[in-house]
């Protein structure tokens, strides 16, 4: 059984180290260091060498660390990549305001090891150009390992006033990351940190939209994330049931029930009790 997805990722500002520390003990599967939005222009610098300080060990058998790099186009990405990407504690680059596979490639090429190796890189669309490169964004390069949206700066981009209006913008990304051959996209953050029944509501949302797992801004967002993305006892039942069945015969067949069984519902039981298994 392949290891659990990731089901949630804690962004947090990194020109507070401290709370950057305090981060990587609050359960998270993955930290994302922001070197971006949540950092003000003055204290860019103080931010990008206090988290090359943070990554300047590995970190084998911690959480691990993605950090989200200033806009490509801006005047600080080429300084964040320059120091941050070959430093043996990072993970992961975020890539903010993805509008074309060219970025991707040109990030690649100069930030990832030749072998492949660490840091994978991510990409983040938060426009409608970005939004409708989605596929050509998300198969840019094999180091590519995600893509998601960043809806706030989406919400602006497109005027839409409610949100069911980014509805299609979200199908669009988990489709364009699915036929890319990626894992499902992660939502993006629910702003609210105190509207926790409002983030388990729109969770729910998220994954019946194919989402799996979500961002966070706050560690008391992270439970309730995991809660909502975690499989039923209903699910993994049927889980294990179309498992049992798949090993006494190849094929399609129908269970006992009516419902019928084939090689894409086997992968589907197999990713529920691999979730299953982090509970």
């Amino acid at each position: 059984m392949t290891a659990p997805h990731p089901l949630t990722w804690l962004y947090v500002p990194g020109d507070r180290p401290g709370v950057v520390a305090k981060a990587l003990h609050a359960g998270a599967d993955v930290v994302i260091v922001d070197l971006e939005d949540a950092v003000a222009p003055d204290r860019k610098e103080y931010a990008r060498a206090a988290t090359a300080e943070l990554l300047s060990e590995p970190r084998p058998h911690d959480v691990p660390v993605h950090v989200r790099v200033n806009a490509l186009d801006g005047p600080f990405a080429e300084t964040d990549l320059r120091t941050i990407a070959p430093l043996p504690g990072l993970a992961g680059l975020r890539l903010p305001k993805v509008t074309s596979r060219a970025e991707v490639v040109r990030v690649a090429d100069r930030a990832v090891p030749s072998d492949g190796g660490a840091p994978t890189l991510h990409a983040l669309l938060e426009s409608a150009l970005g939004l409708e490169h989605a596929f050509a964004i998300a198969s840019a390069h094999p180091a590519l390992h995600g893509i998601s949206l960043g809806e706030a700066d989406l919400h602006a981009d497109l005027g839409v006033r409610e949100d069911a209006g980014l509805d299609w913008a979200r199908s669009r990304v988990v489709v364009a990351a699915r036929a890319a051959g990626l894992a499902p996209p992660a939502q993006s953050v629910h702003p609210d940190i105190r509207d926790l029944a409002g983030l388990a509501v729109s969770c729910a949302r998220g994954r019946s939209l194919g989402f799996l797992g979500r961002a966070a801004i706050h560690p008391r967002q992270l439970p309730v994330i995991e809660r909502a993305y975690l499989p039923t006892p209903v699910e993994i039942e049927r889980a294990e049931e179309i498992i049992e069945a798949a090993a006494v015969e190849e094929g399609a067949q129908a269970l006992p029930g009516g419902r019928f069984v084939d090689k894409a519902v086997v992968e589907g039981a197999q990713r529920v009790l691999s979730l299953a298994a982090r509970a």
